[in-house]
């Protein structure tokens, strides 16, 4: 037995409040905790059954609005019909059921429809998939299955051999209906719950309904309004436990349905806000504070944020006036504080007094890795995440107690403009409330996404109590006490912890003293000559000499806050410092209403290698303690240059690392160098290790991952790993070796880099298939290098431009900016064909890889099959989504909107990349001579090249036989794929560049035939005789162009002076097949039939393909004949049997003509002497001769083949009732559901 059990459990370190000063603020302020202050939580969707999110601490409702802004949930409900009888017919075709209690104004309802799926998380999809396979199919299919096999056995018992034709039949039916429950189960796919969806108007307000019950029982489903207007919501069913709410606009024609798309969001509204009235330990930061749910990630796209979803969050913020935003969301960035995104995001910052709080990002330990918009837009405040010793007990229950530090992959400043890029930093781990749906009450989840909510209940706090004293603040004041109230931690860098952790308390006492200051409703707007809003000197150039910087400061008056007389009068004298000495800068600074300019040098020679951080700090020489009112924020790193000349390595030795310990070097790459290999081996003999390895370069406007080399390792005891990524020559790489901050324990090191350099004579190698032998050069830069090129191509992309684009005015307060500027939006419509089973990934490669810094708000599409199914979804990170597609037609419809329609006018003839994926990689091939290249002779192998030669290169165009396995048009399409250069791994591939093949025209086909043309059929006929004879022929293919009558008399024309011409029996019985008026034409069709049968020799023309070979000198025209003979047989009896099965299965009379069971089989019969049964051209025969006999198997398995070639929804309707004629329900109810989600009523809406 324990000999001590701690009954105290660290429960301050669950969700933790401690650090922040956020418990003593409340305990000193009980009434100061979040209340009358509103948080907007930008995420994945708020969950309001959640634990937490019910009611504030003062009782008042927790979620004031939940709202989906991604349109993810959005049914176009514009379909008006009239209840009558009570009833109403969805479009799912189910009968709606209408309560009698329902107030209905006019009796008239808008319906829509909505796959259940598409409002499932990717997580919830799974798990309710498999758990309906599992209740509603295997059970059942096992079921049916054994039946089968019972049935079969049962047959073979009783008729051990099979020797009539009926007896056969009947086998096959048996058999049919096993393979098709095996092929069932074996392509399993689950479609999910279908729902009709009704709008209604009570006189008072719209309310909806979602028929969840799948049966039209609108009594058994929750009516609910908007959600802002009763607070009300409901669950989709007690098997998937989704809650959903609902909005609706534009006077009932838009439903929208608000879930989640994860449980991110939730999670980080019970951080900020949560309230446990029985378990106070387990409140949030702020439990008095109200929150309101706007989604922004979309479950279309995997819940990845979009720009529309940000724009409309932005709307919804102002019309709420939120005092403060959550946003624990980012991406990379190319160029940071600028973009459309970002300008809006500003804006609301700017204008509308709200506060912003996003997280940094979780792209650390390397320096300038930080997300926007957290990291990198000034209007808002970005968290970095904290671990302490009490959350590693109570939430990662570590063995060991280890000192405060940052999570590892906690991002780090400066950005590439030289801002801080980090505020303050928060507690970035949590067990706080999920979504009913995951089945768990909460869950640990950590980074910037927990510290973000973390800071911002601690700012709604410092805000409660300011709104309290009745004390004026703005985004700029609270962001500069935040600030400058924050509190360091030894050991941290400020990279990562920005100016410190948040301190509630102090940070409100220092609003509540500096109130009144002349520069409380004023920001400082920096700006770095070179550089931007700080200085970066990272560069070997920026190192060489000294370096003076003019640097503007100009003061931003808070928009709508600050009066006239208060700008004229502004005034502010200030002092200036810096604590480092290789900065020297002006001692005091006069500021008024204007920018001033000042000039800085920095003389970093002297400097120790690695990274140096300083400020250049203005204070208000009147009141020195509030802080400095603008930084200057400088950061210089110093590289070390290689010494070793000859094998270009770096070596470090004996480097010892405890939990969470980071080590950064700072290297010049030598100039040539285009790959790097890091080797690194545990000294340790009895422990491994867990490393976390990143090596990063900066190039102006690339996002930070263009040069990143990230990777997790685990090293064992005297273990190592060696890995290769490609360089940039003559700039600084950061080398960052780190231990995980959780792997407890010491450990010791040694690592190198090595440099290597082959280049080519272009970065990307672009080869044009009609310009003949192409020549490029390699050329190693260091020092000998093994080297063998290789290129080969994975995709093949094909440029498409619009077939059709509209500019549409998005009509609805969802899309309405402040002061009325309405939002546009441009659709594209891109058609494409698939030629073969392909995955392919559309890219709108103009704006692709842009969305915070983009100048367009977004950009969304969604590829649809020929029926207007939804395929696939993609945004502006292309290669993040593919979609694999069968053959066919394709439309990809593309949304891209501005509130300025000029704007969107240089779009509408904007090209959409089509990558296709090849089957198999392509090879190309290389060679070292311009001849061998031409006549495809000996090939490029490895080579040793020595530094400084040349290598030239050639390649000559695709052979003929690699462009047809190219399944996709050639002309205007390209190859793309990679050259790698180097021999060995791991530098093979980190050596590739690309390389792209231009596809000319495809190689022409030959179309020679094998003998005689049809002329020579003419050889001996005179012009008159060959005119009569093309003008009969041109009238036999009108008859089944002509209405019925019109047909009728040409027919009989043509027949009274050609009786003999079979051609013009079989183009009749053609146009009587398509009749509509089947039963009335089916007599002729039966005589015609039997007619054209009656006339043709069939024994010679079976006895003709029976012959092996024919050696005559006309034996290309008898073929011809024989052939034609042969498809006229084939067609006459196909229309036979066809018109035979359905005088039976319809139960038709026709006189004189009583067709019998045995009459078909007789037809089918003298039908397989010519043709197979499984023939695509014969599946419909074969099918109608099963349902004849009754045997659903057989004709349930042809129907299902035919679907294969012809895929139609009457086909599939079909296939639907067979099923329920077969007695397999759960395939009726899975396949009907099938059907409304393959044929919807149109394309889906944006």
């Amino acid at each position: 037995m324990a000999s001590f059990v701690d009954m105290d459990f660290p429960v301050e370190g669950i969700l933790p409040k401690k650090e922040t000063g956020a418990v003593s603020f409340i305990n000193k302020y009980p009434d100061f905790d979040g209340r009358n202050v509103l948080i907007a939580i930008l995420d994945t969707g708020v969950d309001p059954g959640a634990p937490g999110l019910q009611v504030t601490s003062t009782g008042e409702a927790k979620i004031v609005d939940l709202i989906d802004a991604t349109g993810s949930g959005d049914v176009d409900t514009s379909t008006v019909v009239e209840v009558k009888d009570g009833t109403v017919k969805g479009l799912t075709g189910r009968t709606l059921q209408i309560p009698g209690d329902w107030k209905i104004e006019d009796d008239k309802v808008h319906i829509g429809v909505k796959n259940a799926y598409d409002l499932y998380p990717r997580a919830l999809k799974d798990r309710v998939t498999k758990e309906r396979k599992e209740k509603e199919w295997d059970v059942l299919t096992r079921d049916a299955f054994a039946n089968a096999c019972k049935a079969l056995e049962d047959f073979e018992v009783a008729h051990p051999n099979c020797t009539t034709q009926e007896e056969k039949l009947e086998k096959e039916n048996l058999q049919s209906q096993i393979d098709i429950l095996t092929e069932a189960d074996k392509k399993y796919n689950d479609c999910g719950p279908v729902y009709d969806c009704i709008v209604f108007y009570d006189g008072d307000t719209w309310r909806a309904c979602v028929d969840t019950s799948e049966e039209g029982d609108l009594s058994s489903c929750k009516v609910l309004a908007s959600y802002y207007k009763e607070k009300q919501y409901g669950t989709l069913t007690d098997d998937d436990m989704l809650n959903y709410s609902i909005n609706i606009y534009n006077d009932g024609n838009t439903l929208e349905i608000v879930t989640n798309a994860g449980s991110h969001g939730t999670h980080v509204a019970c951080i900020a806000a949560g309230n446990f009235p029985e378990a106070p330990e387990r409140n949030g930061i702020a439990p008095g504070a109200q929150v309101i749910g706007i989604k922004i990630g979309d479950t279309r796209i995997g819940s990845m944020e979009t720009g529309s979803a940000l724009v409309r969050a932005m709307i919804k913020v102002k019309e709420y006036k939120c005092d403060l935003i959550n946003y624990s969301y980012g991406e990379a960035s190319h160029w940071p504080n600028s973009g459309r995104v970002c300008d809006i995001l500003s804006e609301i910052v700017n204008k509308h007094n709200v506060i912003f709080v996003s997280s940094a990002g979780n792209n650390g330990p390397a320096l300038s890795t930080m997300g926007a918009p957290g990291g990198t837009t000034s209007a808002l405040i970005g968290v970095g995440a904290h671990v302490t010793p009490q959350m590693m007990a109570a939430e990662y229950s570590l063995r060991e107690k280890l000192p405060s530090m940052h999570y590892t992959w906690s991002s780090r400043g400066p950005t590439q403009d030289g801002a801080l890029g980090v505020s303050i930093s928060a507690p970035g781990g949590a067990i706080a409330s999920v979504p009913n749906w995951t089945l768990k009450g909460c869950q640990l989840m950590n980074g910037t996404s927990m510290s973000s909510p973390n800071a911002c209940g601690s700012i709604a706090l410092v805000l409660s109590g300011l709104k309290a004293n009745n004390v004026d603040y703005n985004p700029y004041s609270v962001k500069r006490a935040l600030e400058n109230t924050a509190k360091s931690v030894d050991g941290v860098e400020i990279f990562a912890m920005g100016y410190g952790l948040v301190q509630v308390e102090k940070c409100f006492e220092h609003l509540l003293a500096n109130c009144k200051s002349m520069d409380c409703k004023t920001e400082f707007n920096i700006n770095c000559s070179g550089f931007g809003r700080g200085i970066y000197l990272r560069e070997p150039l920026d190192l060489e000499k000294p370096s003076v910087i003019a640097v503007s400061i100009e003061p931003n008056h808070y928009e709508g806050l600050t009066e006239k007389t208060e700008k004229i009068s502004f005034c502010v004298q200030f002092s200036l410092t810096c604590d480092a000495s290789y900065v020297q800068c002006p001692s005091h600074l006069e500021l008024m209403n204007c920018s001033r300019t000042i000039s800085i040098k920095i003389d970093s020679r002297g400097l120790s290698e690695g990274a140096h951080y300083t400020e250049v700090c203005g204070y208000d020489v009147t009141c020195v303690e509030k802080g400095p009112a603008f930084r200057i924020p400088i950061t210089v790193i110093v590289p070390t240059r290689l010494n070793d000349t000859v094998g270009y390595q770096m070596q470090f030795k004996d480097m010892s690392f405890k939990p969470g310990q980071i080590r950064r070097h700072f290297i010049t790459v030598p100039e040539g160098a285009s790959t790097a290999v890091l080797r690194v081996k545990s000294l340790d003999k009895e422990k491994s290790c867990r490393m976390l390895l990143h090596a990063l370069q900066l190039l102006p406007q690339y996002q930070f991952k263009k040069f990143e080399f990230e990777k997790f390792v685990n090293i064992s005891d005297q273990g190592e790993t060696m890995h290769a990524f490609p360089v940039v020559g003559d700039r600084t790489v950061e080398l960052c070796i780190a231990k995980w901050w959780a792997n407890i324990g010491d450990v010791t090191l040694d690592y190198s880099i090595t440099f290597h350099g082959v280049s080519c004579s272009s970065n990307t190698v672009v080869m044009h298939g009609g310009e003949g032998v192409t020549r490029f050069e390699l050329r190693s830069t260091l020092k000998t290098e093994d080297i063998s090129p290789c290129v080969t191509f994975k995709t093949v992309t094909q440029p498409l431009r619009p077939v059709e684009n509209k500019i549409k005015c998005l009509m609805g307060p969802r899309d309405q900016l402040p002061e009325g500027r309405q939002i546009y939006g441009l659709e594209l419509k891109y058609t494409f064909n698939v030629a073969k089973t392909s995955e392919v990934t559309p890219d709108l490669s103009l704006l692709s890889d842009l969305l915070y810094e983009s100048e367009y708000e977004s950009q969304l599409w969604m590829l649809f099959d020929s029926n207007k199914q939804l395929l696939g979804t993609g945004d502006a990170y292309p290669h993040q989504y593919n979609v694999k597609l069968d053959k066919g037609d394709y439309t990809v419809m593309v949304q891209v909107r501005h509130d300025k329609k000029s704007m969107l006018d240089k779009l509408k003839s904007v090209i959409l990349l089509i990558h296709f994926k090849l089957p198999s990689p392509l090879n190309f091939d290389l060679f070292s001579t311009w001849q061998a290249a031409l006549v495809s002779g000996k090939k490029l192998n490895s080579i040793s090249l020595k530094k400084s030669d040349l290598l030239p290169v050639f390649a000559a165009p695709l052979q003929e036989d690699k462009i047809t396995v190219i399944k996709t048009p050639c002309q205007g399409c390209y190859l793309t794929g990679s050259m790698t250069l180097m021999k060995d791994e791991p530098s093979k591939k980190a050596s590739a560049i690309p390389f792209k093949y231009v596809m000319t025209e495809a190689p022409k086909k030959n179309n020679k035939t094998n003998g005689k043309d049809k002329s020579d059929k003419n050889k001996n006929k005179t012009k008159e005789e060959e005119y009569r004879e093309a003008l009969r022929d041109l009238k036999i293919s009108w008859l089944s162009k002509l209405e019925t009558e019109a047909s009728e008399l040409l027919y009989e024309e043509l027949k009274s002076t050609n009786e003999d011409h079979l051609p013009l029996y079989v183009a009749r019985l053609q146009a009587l097949d398509a009749e509509k008026e089947k039963e009335k034409y089916t007599p002729e069709i039966i005589e015609l039939s039997n007619l054209i049968l009656s006339k043709i020799d069939r024994p010679s023309v079976l006895a003709y393909f029976g012959m092996k070979t024919d050696n005559s000198n006309d034996a290309s025209t008898i073929k011809s004949d024989k052939e034609e003979k042969k498809t006229q047989i084939i067609t006459s009896l196909l229309k036979l049997g066809l018109a035979q099965s359905d005088v039976i299965l319809n139960e038709w009379t026709i006189e004189d003509n009583d067709v019998t069971v045995e009459n078909v089989d007789e037809t089918m019969l003298e039908l397989t002497k010519w043709i197979d049964v499984a023939d695509a051209k014969v599946l419909p025969f074969s099918i109608k001769h099963a349902l004849v006999h009754k045997q659903y198997g057989r004709a349930l398995k042809y129907s299902l083949k035919l679907l294969e070639d012809k895929p139609s929804k009457d086909l599939e309707q079909k296939i639907i009732e067979l099923y329920e004629k077969l007695g397999w329900q759960h395939c009726h109810r899975h396949f009907s559901n099938w059907l409304l989600v393959k044929y919807p009523h149109g394309y889906r809406p944006f």
